[in-house]
This record gives C-alpha cells, sequence and structure tokens, in this order.
C-alpha cells in the first residue's frame, strides 16, 4: 500500500515540473507567433536555389521551345 502513496507523490510532482515548464515557456515568449509557421509553407524559397539548377531549368526550356 505504500507504494502506492510514493507512485501518486511522483505522479504530482511530476505534474508540478511539467506545469512550470510550461508556464516558463509561455512567460519567455514561445508561443507568441502561431500564425507566421503554418504560413511559412506557403513562401516562395527560389532564392535558395544554386544557380546551377536555375540555369539548366533555363536551358531545358529554352530547349523546349525551339
Amino acid at each position: 500500500m505504500s507504494i502506492i502513496y510514493f507512485l501518486i507523490g511522483c505522479s504530482v510532482l511530476l505534474a508540478l515540473v511539467f506545469l512550470g515548464a510550461f508556464f516558463w515557456a509561455q512567460k519567455s515568449g514561445q508561443n507568441d507567433d502561431l500564425y507566421t509557421p503554418s504560413m511559412r509553407i506557403l513562401l516562395d524559397d527560389d532564392d535558395n536555389i544554386p544557380t546551377d539548377i536555375i540555369s539548366d531549368r533555363i536551358t531545358k526550356q529554352e530547349e523546349k521551345s525551339d
């Protein structure tokens, strides 16, 4: 029966640790901007494409138009 009391005490202590971590994350601004991460997938990242890939695309388009 004493193991039950020990396990209940451990679970309450663990819950308090998680609650403290949640409040710390809220205070430090972890969840301030919820809109930008969801919109990041829609942004165009053509600036990060290496130039050799761009030149290959241009030559392929020129070949198709000929």
